[in-house]
């Protein structure tokens, strides 16, 4: 039987911080609810890998992070090989800025970005370690699911555009530029006595419905794991995963009234009606657990770095890059957005050479179902075409192991706007195809 530990540390601070995720300065003085780190540990007897995957409420780990908890990981724990530590992001917008290049440091009483590396770090090992230490078998089960929570987030217009977050009351509007995916990827972890002790949910949407505030947030996770834990118990482990999303958000562009009226017949925020549908979705997998076969016998893990083709900078993506510039110079703007977007016209006018983006890709397996990560804001064409041809029972596609910005498709490079301009995105449709190859590869190589 899988052995599983499980730890959840509190991230909020005690002294105000920088918030990543807007293109803005924001500095978070309180917290609207907690921001934590989840670690699960598993191994399935001492010939087989031990694995350790860790989820943060931030926009994405960033690689000095990565590399600290791996490293003090490996010290602390030498049954852990440090490359089978695994962190990856909610993706929430309203947590910790961890890196020095995003915003201009405030200076005074608030966390430089230094220090809110080390605090991360330092809560993230905790939790790493303390899984460590918490294994025991538990009954493992694989369930699939679905509850809406994500939509769409690019309206498309008669001349081919695409635009984030574009009107859709519009005479030329057309409708939206890709699918949607409102599956639930689950893991439950129930302990000797039946009990549901531990959930795993990949749901493809990042966490965003707060993402403008001013407060340290885990927004609509929260929610899921208020709901999760009232229906099982304050003890239950929730490891939230952000499955692939790139082209996804919570946010409607379409049916937002109707939305909006339902939910106060109900008397719910947007955040407990996301958690009520997760909620559901997980009850309806519990129920048919126990008839469910266990995970057993097989845990294996796969890591490759791979060298992905830059983007290639069109003369579109140059008016664009330089049609936003413009606007943020007029507003006063100056940030990271603002140097990506001078980075797009070097690269067009040949002042910079394009590098490409080396990507870590994990791939684990646990039985006939199968976890695979990216560090990307992926969109769902890619994912779509790993899921339909992996060899696994299920497969779930997770993101944002790293700052890798978005991989938009094929048809949204065509429509262009924000999410697809080299601005945001510094691997196009080749790397997009190759990544999906590479980890079909290795999933084939742990199912063969």
């Amino acid at each position: 039987m899988i052995r599983l530990g499980c730890s959840t540390r509190d991230l909020t601070p005690n002294r105000p911080a920088l918030l990543a995720g807007q293109k803005h300065r924001r500095i978070g003085a309180s917290a609207l609810d907690p921001v934590s780190v989840t670690a699960w540990a598993l191994d399935a007897g001492d010939s087989a890998p031990a694995i350790v995957l860790v989820s943060c409420d931030l926009v994405a780990p960033t690689a000095e992070l990565v590399a600290r908890v791996r490293a003090e990981a490996g010290r602390r724990l030498r049954e852990i090989l440090p490359e089978r530590v695994i962190l990856f992001a909610t993706h929430t917008h309203t947590s910790f800025a961890l890196d020095n290049d995003s915003y201009e440091a405030p200076g005074g009483e608030v966390m430089t970005s230094d220090e809110c590396l080390a605090w991360v770090a330092e809560r993230a090992i905790g939790a790493v370690e303390e899984a460590w230490n918490d294994r025991r078998s538990r009954r493992l089960v694989r369930a699939f699911g679905h509850a809406v929570v994500g939509h769409n987030r690019y309206a498309t217009y008669a001349d081919g555009s695409f635009k984030m977050y574009g009107k859709t009351d519009r005479e030329d509007f057309l409708g939206f530029g890709g699918g949607e995916d409102h599956g639930v990827d689950l893991l439950l972890a129930f302990g000797e006595d039946a009990k549901l002790e531990g959930v795993a949910a990949a749901i493809p949407c990042p966490a965003q419905v707060s993402e403008h505030s001013m407060q340290f947030s885990a927004d609509y996770w929260h929610e899921v794991r208020v709901e999760l834990r009232r229906r099982y118990g304050e003890r239950l482990s929730l490891l939230p995963m952000c499955g692939a999303a790139g082209d996804q958000s919570p946010h409607l562009l379409l049916y937002g009234k109707q939305e909006e009226e339902m939910r106060a017949r109900r008397g719910l925020t947007p955040r407990q009606e996301i958690a009520r549908r997760v909620g559901e979705a997980v009850a309806l997998a519990v129920e048919s657990a126990a008839s469910a076969p266990a995970l057993e016998g097989m845990l294996a893990h796969v890591v490759r770095r791979i060298a992905l083709a830059p983007r290639e900078v069109s003369k579109a993506d140059c008016d664009w890059a330089r049609a936003q510039l413009e606007a943020a110079r007029n507003a006063g703007q100056e940030g990271w957005f603002e140097r990506s977007l001078r980075r797009v016209l070097d690269l067009y006018e040949g002042k910079r050479q394009p590098e490409p983006f080396t990507a870590e890709l994990h791939a684990v397996r646990l039985g006939d179902f199968a976890m695979v990560t990216n560090p990307f804001e992926l969109f769902l064409d890619y994912a779509q075409g790993i899921k339909a041809r992996s060899p696994a029972g299920q497969t779930a596609v997770v993101q944002l192991t790293e700052r890798g910005m978005y991989l938009p498709s094929e048809r949204a490079v065509r429509g262009g706007g924000y999410g697809v301009n080299p601005a945001v995105s510094k691997v196009g449709p080749e790397g997009g195809r190759r990544l999906v190859e590479e980890t079909l590869a290795m999933l084939n190589e742990l199912f063969r």
